[in-house]
């Protein structure tokens, strides 16, 4: 299937590692100019430099998100850069577990003021856009109750109702938005490989509850989001997708 995405243009928040690195190439694979942003330089470097010859325009740049005036200054430069932004990916996660006030803070202000604050400074563009699409990252932790169950997964859920209104409220200017909830997604220096090495018990008590047997891996979550993204998902709007692999029982309807 053609997605019709080449020459578009994509911005992705944490996109150096596990699911934001995997759709990062994902949209650069499809022929996307993509411009992303981490918090460590030298990842931000080395990604960059990677891909930098796979046939797309990709830009690297350190961001806080939790750093409103830096993240807008950053997505108003990839506009002047790219001509435009088509895409906009919100994918970092401040991953805040503990439930104190200081996850409930930071969790607050990188998952969820990330996350709208990426999206209003993109908006002017995006009204612009041919093909516009937005695409947040939530959790399969937004629809059960786990070990996450505090700030990460209250404020997961609170992306999904986010986004949802998005799509209601934008259809009319035909900017789609939608949600990708990953299921446990493994991969070297991610969360499940720590839990691994660091907390046997709950990695073995999470394989067991996944029916296939494994974890998923960020490819399979950044094809959902890259499809989402793309014109070939053009009636699709205001959709939850959860790649999980049956983990989760509940049945959405």
């Amino acid at each position: 299937m053609d997605l019709g995405m080449k020459g578009l243009r994509a911005i992705v928040t944490g996109g150096t590692k596990g699911i934001g690195r995997a759709i990062v190439e994902g949209l650069v694979a499809e022929g996307v100019s993509v411009a992303f942003c981490a918090r460590n330089a030298d990842e931000v470097t080395s990604t960059a430099a990677e891909l930098a010859d796979k046939g797309a325009k990709v830009s690297g740049r350190v961001v806080d998100v939790a750093d409103g005036p830096g993240l807008a200054e950053w997505v108003n430069g990839v506009a002047r850069e790219f001509g435009g932004v088509d895409i906009v990916v919100a994918n970092v996660s401040a991953l805040a577990i503990s439930n104190d006030e200081t996850g409930w803070q930071r969790g607050f202000e990188v998952d969820m003021m990330g996350t709208v604050r990426l999206v209003n400074a993109a908006m002017p563009y995006l009204e612009k856009s041919a093909h516009p699409s937005i695409v947040t990252i939530s959790s399969v932790s937004a629809r059960e109750i786990d070990f996450a169950s505090g700030p990460y997964g209250a404020f997961k859920a609170a992306i999904v109702h986010y986004t949802q209104g998005l799509a209601y409220h934008l259809a009319g200017k035909g900017i789609r938005a939608n949600t990708v909830s990953p299921g446990n997604t493994y991969f070297p220096g991610g969360v499940w490989n720590q839990i691994e090495h660091g907390n046997p018990a709950l990695f073995k008590q999470a394989m067991d509850l996944n029916p296939t047997g494994r974890m998923g891996t960020p490819k399979e979550m950044a094809n959902a989001a890259v499809f989402l993204a793309s014109p070939a998902a053009s009636f699709i709007t205001g959709t939850n997708l959860v790649v999980d692999g049956a983990l989760t029982k509940g049945v959405q309807l």
